[in-house]
């Protein structure tokens, strides 16, 4: 007799642009359904990286485990394919224990790795390479991939530094960066995408700033410069950090803080849009909406 085929694990994620809800959205289908959540976030697993990358804390996760956060030291390079390895191990824990893995988190090329949509080059990172690169702008490393490999060039997030750098040292290893083909899935995936009217998300920028102010992300960075982070280090870390240590030095008041931190939060929400919007996989809610969430949740694991 033929044995049925084996079903393939199941995995709920959660994708918006930044301060959507995302966190919050995957607690409560976690809770709902005796679910676990892993983080797809390209900072979160820095340890002592908490406030400044809006990392969940012990009290919202309200009791609900949480996968890879704080699995590195700062000053250690986490890659995409550190990510791919560690997120599979932890579905394969979680399933296992024939609980539900949740995904959320803003790093969706993370998120592409594991669904089969995107590989990871087989290129270790070359500090050398990069710290000729980092004295170049965005701008020139455009035109520098262009002249090297326009396919990449013309697929690439333009204004996403560590994504051109990471395109150019995988040309100088493999003389062009893989196209992608695209793999089965080893899971069954439901996505749920959130996001918020423009003044509403600004709104959010603007309380979520105030608020890190208020909360320590000063000393949060001062504790970590005295900890060895090194000042080149924030600069890959994002524009949060590269403007905090503008206002340590005094260069920006609070207020500039506050108003820069919203226009790059919202220049930043709208690239995670255009990429998202071309996923027609992904399934719009509204974060309030939690009750037709928890049912698309329901008939998704009900069915066999």
């Amino acid at each position: 007799t033929l044995k049925p085929p084996m079903s393939k694990p199941k995995i709920i994620a959660i994708v918006g642009p930044t301060a959507a809800g995302k966190t919050s959205l995957s607690i409560q289908i976690a809770k709902h359904v005796g679910g676990e959540v892993i983080s797809a976030d390209s900072r979160q697993v820095y340890v002592g990286m908490d406030i400044g990358t809006s990392k969940v804390t012990e009290t919202e996760m309200d009791g609900v485990p949480h996968h890879l956060l704080d699995v590195a030291k700062p000053m250690e390079v986490y890659t995409a394919t550190d990510f791919t390895r560690d997120a599979k191990q932890a579905v394969a824990d979680i399933t296992d224990r024939c609980k539900t893995p949740i995904i959320a988190g803003g790093t969706f090329f993370y998120l592409d790795l594991l669904r089969g949509k995107m590989q990871a080059a087989p290129v270790e990172p070359d500090q050398e390479l990069r710290s000729k690169l980092e004295k170049y702008s965005n701008e020139e490393l455009l035109q520098l991939l262009e002249t090297k490999d326009a396919r990449r060039a013309a697929d690439v997030d333009p204004h996403n530094r560590r994504r051109l750098i990471r395109s150019l040292e995988i040309i100088e290893t493999l003389g062009s960066v893989p196209p992608v083909e695209p793999a089965q899935s080893d899971y069954e995936w439901l996505i749920f995408g959130v996001t918020r009217e423009k003044e509403e998300l600004r709104e959010r920028f603007r309380q979520r700033a105030a608020l890190w102010l208020t909360d320590g992300f000063q000393n949060e960075v001062e504790r970590l410069l005295e900890e060895g982070v090194t000042r080149a280090r924030f600069q890959e870390m994002g524009f949060e950090y590269t403007l905090m240590l503008q206002l340590i030095d005094q260069e920006i008041t609070e207020t500039e803080f506050v108003d820069r931190f919203e226009e790059k939060n919202w220049q930043y929400a709208k690239r995670q849009l255009t990429w998202l919007r071309k996923d027609d996989d992904v399934i719009w809610v509204d974060p309030a909406d939690t009750a037709s969430v928890l049912q698309s949740v329901d008939s998704f694991l009900a069915d066999k």
